[in-house]
């Protein structure tokens, strides 16, 4: 069974990626990813591959290495802070990076500038939600205007006599006035 890249092309038989222990390695980590996620990582790694080589199973099974358990954890750590990075966040920075690929110095030589596009993402979300935070402790909506004020609470209702108390308590009252003629 013959196998296509789909990041670079390269064709190779079943048997020799099972033969040989990096293309085993890096058939290992990539199925730990799975689905679409997996085909964004192949894309990502093929800015990797050197101009006028291919890219080697050892090198590609060293860099899935390094990225799997950081996306299979969903957090990675970057300048000492530990980061919730979910795959929807990871596969938006490799869009973002395939997109710019034009303006890039390739081959990669590390996962760095990936990792500081999630980090880019994270605090771009969390400025995001302080903003919005500051904005409902100011009482403004998200239209720009004021919140509403609240209304009062209703002041609750005097607990009703009953029917007989009533009657005695008129009795009781006409007795008062009638006595004090």
């Amino acid at each position: 069974m013959k196998l296509v890249c789909p990041a670079c092309g390269a064709v190779n038989s079943l048997d020799s990626l099972v033969g040989h222990d990096g293309a085993r390695a890096a058939l290992a980590e990539l199925a730990a990813l799975s689905g679409p996620f997996a085909g964004a990582v192949l894309r990502y790694l093929a800015l990797f591959r050197p101009e006028k080589r291919q890219l080697s199973f050892d090198r590609v099974a060293s860099l899935l290495a390094e990225l799997n358990p950081m996306i299979l954890e969903a957090r990675i750590t970057r300048n000492g802070r530990v980061y919730a990075a979910p795959r929807e966040v990871w596969i938006a920075a490799i869009d973002t990076m395939l997109a710019s690929r034009d303006r890039l110095t390739l081959p990669l030589k590390s996962h760095g500038y990936l990792l500081e596009i999630i980090v880019g993402q994270i605090h771009k979300a969390e400025q995001a939600a302080e903003t919005k935070r500051e904005a409902g402790r100011a009482g403004h909506t998200p239209v720009g205007g004021h919140a509403p004020r609240p209304e009062p609470a209703p002041e609750p209702e005097a607990p009703r006599a009953s029917p007989e108390t009533i009657a005695a308590t008129l009795a009781a009252a006409k007795t008062i006035v009638g006595g004090s003629k």
